[in-house]
């Protein structure tokens, strides 16, 4: 493994002792409100500040972009953190969320860590090496067809200028694929096209520390990678579509019919 690749499981595995411990006693923490469906808990606070003294300690000089404290530092290393995707699925106690942790180097993802504490599953993976779950080799699905597919999604839930056209994109992806799911945790979302669990992604207005490890994933495991009109800046634009490479195409066909 990577030695940036292992600071950053370590780091996940130390945020997510924090998730678990407070898993168990959710009446009691403090939650504040950031926004319209758009929360933050003491947990997040804490699990974010352990990844980036886990990563200091390893690379002082590295800079930090990070969900709940923003950002930190200049170098051409930055390491992209989500201490807790999935927070209101947590808060809920739905079983349904991750640590996500990805490395940029020149402005190019590099490392990826994406942990389901519930499941013990560890998502890794390193530009030009591959992707892999608890060390076993992954790869996208070989689903061909749209129509065989199983999709994940996630319903806009904080900004709703765009909700009709999500819905008209949803209706239409219903009635061509073989179902869709909305789990609610975006890096979990990509790490499940990335091993095959799901043929295919897409969700608007992300933010970048969703979904930069998870998509290294998907690209590492085979899968592609862009926004909703099939152009790259998905990091930037938070729109995000993936899937199988034949699956993918027929995704973006039927997302073009209303996002043009």
């Amino acid at each position: 493994m990577h030695p940036m690749l292992n600071t950053a499981v370590r780091a996940a595995r130390r945020a997510a002792s924090i998730i678990q411990r407070a898993s168990s006693n959710l009446d009691h923490l403090t939650v504040e409100k950031k926004g319209q469906n758009d929360f933050v808990s003491e947990v997040d606070r804490a699990a974010e500040q352990a990844i980036i003294d886990t990563i200091l300690e390893a690379y002082p000089t590295h800079a930090i972009l990070a969900e709940e404290s923003g950002s930190r530092g200049d170098s051409e290393y930055t390491w992209i953190i989500d201490p807790l995707d999935g927070t209101t699925n947590f808060l809920h106690g739905v079983p349904q969320y991750a640590v996500s942790i990805a490395l940029e180097h020149k402005g190019v993802i590099t490392q990826a860590v994406v942990y389901d504490p519930c499941r013990n599953d560890l998502f890794t993976a390193t530009r030009g090496v591959g992707a892999y779950l608890n060390d076993r080799r992954i790869r996208v699905s070989k689903v061909r067809e749209l129509s065989e597919g199983l999709i994940a999604t996630g319903f806009p839930y904080t900004r709703f200028d765009n909700l009709e056209n999500y819905i008209n994109i949803f209706r239409d992806m219903t009635q061509k694929s073989a179902g869709l799911r909305r789990p609610g945790a975006a890096a979990l979302d990509l790490a499940y096209v990335a091993c095959g669990r799901y043929d295919g992604f897409f969700e608007f207005d992300l933010k970048t520390v969703d979904i930069a490890a998870g998509s290294l994933l998907v690209q590492e495991a085979g899968g592609l990678v862009t926004d909703l009109n099939g152009e790259e800046g998905f990091l930037q634009s938070g729109d995000i579509l993936c899937g199988t490479p034949r699956v993918f195409g027929q995704m973006l066909s039927v997302i073009r019919q209303h996002n043009a």
